[in-house]
């Protein structure tokens, strides 16, 4: 099985990174994605969100979707998450599996630097998705992303205005009922 992994802070998760994955679900012939919350990337400061909100948070805007699933792996390990150890397991558990690792052209950016990169690129097809007017380099596909972010809704959040249509409203309610990016 064609297997996407699409990692991130999912500081919150919201309708671009819902939608970057059904797109690498149609584009790249995938049978499911895995969306991997990241307990703390090397190339990222601390988030706002505890690993349980942002697991609980992806866990919701996944409920929907029967090709969608949430891998904890990175949450459970010790700080710095690194993307060639969460292949490296996920292709212990499921050695039949091809995985293809999903990034957005602002990760990819930095690619060349992540940990054993060349293990990387063994243990998984490397794909990228550049949004409108992001140049489309080898191995990128172009692909009409939305332009909400992470951070524009937690400053919004924090303003005291609405998130509704920027985020799932199951995601949308347990951020107003925890207090979150307040």
């Amino acid at each position: 099985m064609r297997v996407g992994v699409l990692g991130g802070s999912f500081d919150p998760v919201h309708y671009g990174h819902l939608r970057a994955a059904e797109c690498a679900l149609e584009t790249f012939d995938l049978a499911r994605i895995l969306l991997v919350p990241a307990r703390r990337s090397p190339f990222k400061a601390r988030g706002f969100a505890s690993d349980q909100h942002r697991h609980a948070m992806l866990k919701l805007a996944a409920a929907d979707h029967t090709r969608f699933g949430v891998e904890t792996c990175e949450l459970e390990r010790e700080p710095p998450s690194y993307t060639v150890d969460t292949l490296r397991l996920l292709v212990r558990r499921a050695p039949e599996d091809v995985f293809t690792l999903i990034l957005g052209s602002d990760a990819a950016v930095d690619l060349e630097e992540w940990r054993e990169i060349g293990e990387i690129r063994r243990l998984a097809d490397v794909r990228i998705l550049a949004r409108a007017g992001e140049p489309v380099g080898p191995g990128a596909m172009a692909f009409e992303g939305l332009t909400v972010s992470s951070t524009g809704i937690r400053g919004t959040v924090c303003a005291g205005r609405s998130i509704r249509y920027l985020t799932p409203d199951s995601v949308r309610l347990y951020i107003e009922e925890k207090g979150l990016y307040k």
